[in-house]
């Protein structure tokens, strides 16, 4: 049976920058309640007119494919992450299919939120090991900024979020020590309400758009922190657990951790709880924020631009979000 290695990544970040700072003029926060809370400092907003979700991950997909020395016609499969798509339906993965200007390959959208890209790649994965599929591309793209709160209602949640998107380029290889060892998937739909957006679109209501929806708030995302954090610091280590234990791997022989960035705090202390070093784990919160589907492929990218991963290097990536869902990939790069 082949693997699946990840041949080339790629980013796209919007122009926009917006500081705590500048959340502070609009909401009652302000740059050390954020930091203190968050780790955030900054973070990414769309320009409208120029960036839309589908375009975004077009973008950094291009850039994953120059990496891979690869055009749009090697791809065979296209998996498109996000919970912000350019339409209600279709998905965005078929946008992209036609921005690369590619034949008529098959476009699959998840939406498992901020567990989007692993799940993508265990599936990217499994089409490559059954040879259905050479080449297939990844894509983690969201618009966060035009559906939050931005006013002192909603700042414990939209002082979190960013918009952004990343891409991987997934390639069948013969080399059994190289590529994705394994994938680890999980959910746990009883708490699929302290992370959410309830309105609109609920098919329980109708119609399924009214004025209360937008009056009550219902449009933007809610989360009960407390519970989600407690529970991210219980399922992430878990799951990093789960994939180097399978491998026969401790967390010391990890060359790099890339978390879902969440919250500093929480990959914080993760770290701590796994004893791992500063140089075992990449952070980039600090500049971007919580991009959900995006942000493991934008750090991903950075990672390996910087010269923090490099070939042969054993590289986890893991995530816990909304649904609730986690999940883990661990990789011989």
């Amino acid at each position: 049976m082949r693997n699946a290695r990840i041949a080339g990544t790629g980013r796209y970040l919007p122009d926009k920058v917006v500081t705590n700072h500048d959340l502070a003029k609009i909401m009652d926060t302000s740059d050390e309640w954020i930091r203190e809370r968050t780790g955030i400092q900054e973070r990414r907003f769309f320009a409208q007119g120029k960036d839309t979700t589908a375009n975004m991950g077009t973008r950094a997909a291009r850039m994953a494919l120059e990496n891979a020395g690869l055009q749009p016609k090697d791809i065979d499969f296209i998996i498109f992450a996000t919970l912000s798509p350019d339409y209600n339906f279709p998905g965005s993965g078929v946008l992209v299919q036609e921005e690369l200007g590619i034949r008529e390959v098959g476009a699959l959208d998840i939406r498992t939120q901020c567990t989007g890209f692993v799940y993508g790649l265990s599936i990217a994965d499994q089409f490559i090991k059954t040879g259905m599929y050479n080449t297939v591309l990844v894509i983690g793209s969201e618009i966060h900024s035009s559906g939050l709160d931005l006013t002192t209602r909603g700042r414990a949640v939209s002082v979190l979020f960013g918009d952004g998107a990343g891409a991987a380029v997934l390639q069948a290889t013969e080399d059994k020590e190289r590529g994705i060892l394994s994938t680890h998937l999980h959910s746990e739909g009883k708490y699929a309400e302290d992370l959410a957006v309830v309105d609109p679109g609920s098919s329980r209501d109708i119609p399924r758009v009214n004025v209360e929806m937008i009056e009550k708030g219902s449009v933007f995302p809610v989360m009960n922190g407390n519970h989600v954090f407690k529970h991210a610091v219980q399922r992430f280590p878990e799951v990093i657990l789960e994939s180097l234990h399978q491998n026969g791997y401790e967390p010391k022989d990890l060359d790099m951790l890339i978390p879902h960035q969440a919250n500093l705090r929480i990959s914080q202390f993760v770290q701590k709880t796994l004893g791992l070093s500063d140089e075992q784990v990449f952070n980039n919160i600090m500049r971007y924020g919580n991009t959900t589907a995006a942000s493991i492929p934008i750090a991903m990218s950075e990672a390996w631009e910087q010269g923090k991963i490099k070939e042969g290097d054993l590289v986890c990536l893991a995530a816990f979000g909304s649904g609730f869902t986690w999940a883990s990939a661990l990789i011989r790069w």
